[in-house]
């Protein structure tokens, strides 16, 4: 496998023209900090981003950057940091749940659309996202949006790149929106109460007028594993706020006063607060050297503990919760069970689960992206040949 490591926008579309030409496969990549996410994609050749660097615009005043796709997120975020900005969504780190290496890069962020705990209320990294330059399977230069948020009518290019997963086209530059970093943030822990009075204690938390930003519950066999093993005894109940030092104060004292009708209640303070999120979102409990199936299900919060409970009694699963119970991290102790977590998801109302990490002969058996209704497949097939007619970019990734 060769690799093509693009210098500038006309030199990757010429390296797809070329292919396109000659009928020959391309993985497509950032940083390859994901590296064996999604189906196996069978190419000759791989082209990375990662030669496409750079932050092209960045004027805090406005609260929008732009930067070229190779450009590493520890820069990104650096950038941010010194001017008291963010990227909203808390893009999560794979690598050490999935045991890869390299650096992520802000295009494979938006690629993937990776979205952290912060997601349940400030919206996914497409949210984020103004416009985008990209290469598509012809090999021509497109750009889509600009620096501000227009209504648009007809097809989306930017919501629709993101989470294409280079199916679609090389993304070459995002442009995206930077809002202010909280000063400081509390998050409040109830202990010691099982998956079903959590999800009861996160709906009546977000019902009240405090601005919870990050809602999770972590069980017995995940607790020990958080902040070196120093959260209260018990299951705990997590419960975030953020904003100006003051504001949190006031607010934490309200929702702890609130929560402690539920049981236990807790303070943790900024620090330990921030760690905690930080191992939350790139889940940590199972970053354990193993290739154990890891599962991401998305369904309606109330109902995440009912698919943990319903797969325990036929098979053997660890789990824990964010997104107030809307995400659910599962790990499998034997074989991925796709079918079964995706006939409960059907069986309780609806959503999907995507595969993150199992080993080369599981993922060879299992697609690892929710099976798309037939006409939705037919719909996704007819963008896909649109954008790449030749079907050399990523070809098989997303099924």
């Amino acid at each position: 496998m060769t690799d093509f490591l693009p210098e500038t926008e006309e030199d990757a579309a010429s390296i797809i023209r070329e292919h396109a030409t000659a009928g020959r496969a391309l993985a497509v990549c950032g940083g390859n900090t994901r590296s064996g996410f999604g189906n196996a994609v069978k190419a000759e050749d791989r082209l990375c981003s990662t030669g496409l660097t750079g932050i092209v615009s960045y004027n805090p005043g406005e609260m929008v950057m732009t930067a070229r796709a190779g450009t590493r997120l520890a820069e990104v975020e650096a950038a941010l940091a010194g001017n008291g900005q963010m990227l909203a969504f808390e893009a999560m780190d794979h690598r050490p749940v999935m045991g890869t290496s390299g650096e992520p890069t802000i295009g494979g962020v938006f690629a993937a659309n990776v979205s952290g705990p912060r997601r349940f209320v400030a919206g996914a990294a497409r949210d984020s996202l103004l416009g985008i330059r990209f290469v598509n399977g012809k090999g021509e230069i497109v750009k889509a949006g600009g620096r501000v948020m227009k209504n648009v009518t007809g097809l989306d290019l930017v919501k629709l790149l993101t989470g294409s997963h280079g199916t679609l086209g090389l993304l070459t530059e995002v442009t995206f929106r930077v809002p202010p970093r909280p000063k400081t943030e509390e998050t409040i822990v109830i202990s010691s109460l099982n998956d079903a009075e959590a999800a009861g204690a996160m709906a009546a938390a977000m019902a009240q007028p405090v601005e919870v930003s990050g809602a999770a519950h972590l069980p017995l066999t995940v607790t020990w594993k958080f902040l070196g093993g120093k959260l209260p005894e018990g299951e705990a109940t997590v419960l975030r706020i953020e904003g100006l030092p003051g504001s949190v104060e006031a607010r934490a004292e309200k929702l702890a006063s609130a929560m402690s009708a539920f049981g236990t209640v807790a303070r943790l303070g900024e620090f330990a607060s921030r760690q905690l999120w930080r191992e939350i979102r790139d889940v940590l409990p199972y970053a354990d050297g193993t290739m154990r199936p890891v599962w991401r299900a998305s369904v309606a919060p109330t109902i995440g503990h009912q698919l943990v409970a319903a797969l325990r009694l036929e098979v053997g699963v660890d789990a824990f919760y964010d997104w107030q119970g809307g995400l659910v991290w599962m790990r499998m102790e034997a074989d991925p069970e796709a079918e079964l977590s995706r006939r409960f998801v059907k069986a309780l109302g609806g959503g999907h689960v995507t595969l993150i990490r199992a080993s080369d002969t599981a993922r060879a058996a299992v697609s690892a992206f929710q099976p798309q209704p037939e006409a939705v497949a037919q719909l996704s097939a007819r963008v896909k040949e649109k954008f790449d007619p030749a079907g050399i970019l990523n070809p098989g990734k997303m099924g």
